[in-house]
């Protein structure tokens, strides 16, 4: 029921997804089972769990979340909570996601705040991965630190890249650069062996092949995640076609995951296309085969 186009969008990407899902994944949607197409209903690897109430985008979070008790966003959180389900998506309320995992499955031991992801195309092929992009509008230099670590962990077994290589978005490439938090988080970076810190990075190394995870705080990475969608709106509307562009399109891997929680969470986009529903769900399904989660706990712990 997630999403501002929910719930046609969302049945429709699964409806994509259903032609292909791997034999192994069982695929359970939360929401109104009166809007399931029996297509959908009586599909072998489909359970529908049916709820009465809805988040909606504009609504507080967290007074949300602890008010609606049947909406879908909670229960499916209640549910990943129980080990009902492996992994939970949604393209629903964003603060709402956030807190519902924060609330029922919580972030794993050590962890000081939860990040969210988002992919870099880079110019030269590949992704790499930015955060935070919107959880964490002040931070830490101790949380900046953990969100190398995240990012480093999710580069490695999400990537596929050996040795991830970090760096920290400034306004310029010297240490003595940037604000207190990020001199300050240069110089902690710099100091941990288990972090391949190569230095700050500026906004034109952002789709080059200087970092592989980029590192800031949730303020300057939202700002730098919308600038990246609106230049793709813009460039599909002047029917601009460009084979690197055209990996900026957020359609292609689905949805950010929430870096630092005990399970695997999606967010999607509120606008996602039936595309995009398809491939949050896939990524959901790479996180748990992955194992991201038990091995970032485990590098926490």
């Amino acid at each position: 029921m997630g999403g501002d186009l929910a719930p046609k969008q969302v049945l429709d990407g699964v409806s994509l997804l259903l032609e292909n899902l791997p034999d192994d994944v069982i695929l359970v949607l939360y929401g109104d089972k009166s809007s399931v197409d029996l297509s959908i209903l009586s599909h072998k690897s489909v359970e529908v769990v049916h709820t009465t109430q809805v988040i909606e985008m504009c609504q507080h979070p967290a007074k949300a979340f602890q008010s609606l008790t049947d909406s879908s966003i909670t229960v499916g959180f209640q549910h990943l909570k129980q080990g009902k389900i492996d992994a939970f998506a949604g393209a629903g309320n964003t603060g709402a996601m956030l807190v519902g995992g924060m609330y029922t499955v919580k972030t794993i031991p050590g962890v000081i705040r939860p990040a969210i992801t988002t992919m870099i195309p880079k110019e030269h092929g590949g992704y790499g991965v930015m955060l935070d992009v919107g959880a964490n509008s002040d931070c830490r230099p101790d949380i900046l630190l953990q969100f190398g670590l995240l990012g480093q962990l999710y580069a490695k077994f999400m990537l596929n890249i050996e040795t991830p290589k970090i760096g920290l978005m400034n306004i310029g490439e010297e240490e003595e650069k940037g604000n207190l938090l990020t001199q300050a988080t240069h110089k902690i970076m710099k100091e941990t062996d288990s972090l391949n810190f190569i230095g700050n990075i500026e906004g034109r190394d952002l789709f080059n092949d200087k970092a592989d995870v980029i590192v800031c705080d949730g303020f300057v990475g939202n700002i730098i995640l919308k600038n990246t969608e609106s230049f793709f709106r813009l460039l599909t509307k002047r029917k601009i076609k460009d084979e690197f562009f055209d990996r900026f399109n957020y359609e292609d891997y689905g949805g950010s995951p929430i870096l630092g929680l005990n399970k695997p969470v999606i967010i999607g986009h509120g606008m996602s296309s039936p595309v995009a529903i398809q491939n949050m769900i896939k990524h959901a399904i790479g996180l748990c085969k992955s194992s991201l989660i038990e091995k970032i706990a485990a590098e926490f712990n």
